[in-house]
């Protein structure tokens, strides 16, 4: 027995030293241990441990992490005692979610946000984020029907020393009727924190309950699903359109003349100037060019170090625009804060984004696929920069530069754009059952262009049928806008019927009445049993592009009744259309061009080698641009359009063009569209539901279509319409071969 024991007791033994041996080896290998208790890569030189990896996925982008790193020590080995300290200065509310800091019963009526009566003196910029929430779809000036409140108070520069520094807001806050410990509330703000620290939570108020939408916020302090990650934006940004980023071409191969450039301050003391002391290291003066000076701040001279000198020479030659423009990647390291200004301007020049920041939230993430568009680099490992951005292949890198293209349109380049994505990412929490897809944020045209409300599946809107693969369905619903109550068998609006009952994919006919008198009745149509005949009257002009609910197919073929059409030309349009259902696809164009002399936007119908505008008196469009054009598009345009009784073609191919980004597409030419009236038939139509005969080429037409696409620029904020010199003509058409061999055979002799 005592044998047995012994050997028992030796096993243990020997297991207990092999296992000890192990462990011991395995921690030497991977690294030494910390006072902390936390094991860091070695230093010793051995490339294939400490080195990190860059991981490159086509489909999701790239990260950048050392291999030792988990996805909870990327915040810079932050111990859990930091993290609590970090919570325990948020304040009480550092676990607020949205399950148990939001009151969902008060959005039960829908998403609307109520502002605060402005009392005070505010900044230029908190009154454009105020001015276009009150100017959107959500707002309501009724706080007992409001979802979410904004607090008029600014709130955006909590730095002590600006000049924009708001005093005593808690007690301001704290008189508010509807505050209510901010339960609902939404507290922007850009800077927080001031010298020496920066404390992110510096915003010297209690925030309660509310979410926050905060700039250069970290992972320490951000509240997942219910703060929101604002972008660090200039006081130069547009407020409404914005400029276009940079991206006019892409070059293949997408190499620029400099691989990396920055150019921006060097901190010379103090909280971020580790990183950006650093920064001359990788600087080769070739296609690596990092420029720092140190002349900003009032005492720069006393902390100057020995490189200032040629810091600043070198700085001064350089020009920053002309960087971004011809340069691959462009560095963002952090500043004072985590974010910079530098990654906005990035984004725009289509210029991808390195990112030199621990700890940062991006603005928008909780959305935004980022991996897509910035490479992640690690303020630990700045020497490894070069390598890792010269190892990206060129089809990644047009990838992400289109992409950064398109994530500043649709999303950073104006304040109205901001604000919208921000209210959208709360509407999607609020209304889970609704929510827009990663997909659909990440994809063309954006969140901003699809509502939820219109359908569920992505197959109902126009811009999703290629990467899906799906058909678009063979039927149209054509809408005959008629002014003229002249219903003869001889009649225009008889003869369109008689060329669209002709087409194997119509299924339904709807007549728009816009005429102050009496319906025709018992009219007997010149159409197939099986296809119905809708006849409705409307008031005002703009109610003929309205999403009828009698419209049950995607395909819109809008109508003059005057327009003078065949059953080829029908059909060859719809098969052009169901190729392109994102675009206005028809016959009849104009353009658009500028008056030097007079600074403003013209308007002509002169033929010209191209166009920018498909009219809708023979134009197919998808019926979601209806939905749009009633929902989205604000009602001080629509009133223009009923005013002036004209411009609602004009108008939806600004909306058209704006979402899809693409221009018109014009069909087969020919000499003319419109049916030539007499004058009885003039006299029988009021003036100011008249648009056949010769108003429509009269100089009052076209000085009010003039009058309107200025106005559209300015309510858009830019000029949303494009140029196209493209053509779509039936194969072989005008050519001299047999008739048979074509197969829309009659448009040449329609032409």
């Amino acid at each position: 027995m005592n044998c047995r024991r012994r050997y028992c007791l030796t096993f243990v033994s020997v297991f207990g030293v092999v296992l000890v041996y192990l462990v011991t080896y395995r921690g030497l290998r991977e690294g030494r241990p910390a006072v902390d208790g936390r094991v860091h890569p070695r230093d010793d030189g051995d490339v294939s441990a400490a080195a990190a990896s860059f991981i490159v996925d086509r489909d999701y982008g790239r990260t950048f992490v050392g291999p030792d790193e988990t996805a909870e020590e990327q915040d810079g080995f932050v111990s859990a005692q930091v993290r609590r300290q970090a919570k325990q200065r948020i304040g009480r509310y550092h676990d607020c979610r949205m399950s148990n800091c939001f009151n969902f019963s008060l959005c039960r009526e829908g998403f609307k946000v109520y502002v605060y009566p402005v009392s005070e003196k505010i900044s230029e910029k908190y009154s454009e984020i105020l001015k276009a929430l009150r100017t959107s779809r959500y707002y309501t000036s009724d706080p007992s029907q409001a979802c979410i409140y904004v607090l008029s108070i600014d709130t955006l520069d909590r730095d002590k020393l600006s000049v924009e520094f708001v005093q005593n807001i808690q007690s301001q806050i704290d008189s508010l009727k509807w505050w209510r410990g901010g339960v609902n509330h939404v507290v922007f703000n850009l800077y927080s924190g001031t010298w020496p620290d920066y404390n992110e939570n510096g915003l010297g108020f209690d925030i309660g309950k509310a979410m926050l939408a905060k700039a250069s916020i970290s992972e320490l302090h951000y509240r997942p699903q219910f703060d929101i990650s604002f972008p660090l934006f200039h006081k130069e940004l547009s407020y409404r359109g914005g400029e276009p980023g940079f991206l006019t071409a892409n070059n293949v191969p997408p190499i620029r003349k400099y691989m990396l450039v920055f150019k921006g301050k060097r901190y010379l003391t103090g909280i971020g100037s580790e990183t950006r002391n650093s920064l001359y290291h990788i600087n080769n003066g070739q296609d690596i060019v990092l420029l720092t000076t140190c002349k900003h701040g009032k005492g720069w001279k006393n902390l100057e170090d020995e490189r200032c000198e040629k810091d600043n020479l070198e700085y001064d030659k350089w020009d920053y625009k002309v960087m971004l423009k011809n340069s691959t990647f462009c560095l963002v390291p952090r500043g004072r804060r985590l974010g910079s200004y530098r990654f906005l301007e990035s984004l725009q020049a289509g210029c991808i984004p390195v990112l030199l920041s621990n700890n940062w939230v991006l603005p928008f993430s909780e959305v935004i696929d980022w991996n897509r568009a910035v490479v992640w680099a690690d303020e630990r490992l700045l020497l490894q920069i070069p390598t890792i951005v010269r190892s990206i292949n060129h089809g990644d890198i047009l990838a992400m530069r289109q992409q950064t293209q398109f994530l500043w349109d649709t999303y950073f380049s104006s304040i109205e754009k901001i604000v919208d994505t921000t209210f959208e990412i709360l509407k999607d929490r609020i209304y889970r059952y609704m929510s827009r897809t990663s997909y659909v944020w990440n994809s063309v045209p954006g969140a901003l262009s699809i509502f939820p409300e219109y359908s569920q599946s992505l197959t109902d809107y126009p811009f999703y049928w290629r990467p899906f693969d799906y058909t678009v369905e063979d039927a149209f619903t054509a809408v005959i806008y008629a002014t003229n109550r002249n219903v003869l068998p001889s009649s225009p609006v008889h003869r369109l019927i008689r060329a669209l009952s002709g087409s194997a994919y119509l299924k339904k006919i709807l007549i728009l009445w816009h005429t102050q008198e009496p319906l025709p009745v018992d009219t007997r149509w010149p159409v197939s049993i099986k296809v119905p005949v809708i006849e409705k009257r409307i008031q005002f002009i703009s109610e003929r592009l309205l999403p009828f609910s009698e419209i049950e197919t995607q395909a819109v073929f809008s109508l003059d009744s005057d327009i003078r059409i065949i059953t080829d030309e029908v059909n060859f349009a719809f098969n052009v259309w169901k190729n392109f259902p994102e675009r206005i696809v028809g016959y009849t164009a104009r353009s658009h061009f500028w008056l030097e002399g007079q600074q403003q936007w013209g308007y002509t119908s002169k033929w010209t080698s191209d166009y920018s505008i498909v009219l809708t008196n023979a134009a197919f469009y998808h019926k979601y641009y209806s939905y749009l054009y009633t929902n989205l598009l604000p009602k001080s345009l629509h009133l223009v359009v009923n005013r002036l009784q004209n411009c609602e073609d004009i108008l939806m191919n600004f909306l058209v063009t704006h979402i899809a980004k693409y221009p018109p597409m014009k069909l087969a030419q020919k000499k003319s569209y419109k049916e030539a009236l007499n004058l009885e038939t003039l006299d029988a139509v009021p003036s100011a539901f008249n648009r056949n005969g010769t108003v429509w080429l009269s100089s009052k037409h076209f000085a009010q279509r003039q009058f309107c696409i200025n106005r559209f620029v300015e309510e858009f904020g830019y000029m949303a319409l494009q140029r196209s010199a493209m053509r779509f003509d039936p194969l072989l058409f005008k050519d001299p071969v047999s008739i048979v061999r074509k197969r829309y055979r009659f448009i040449d002799v329609a032409s």
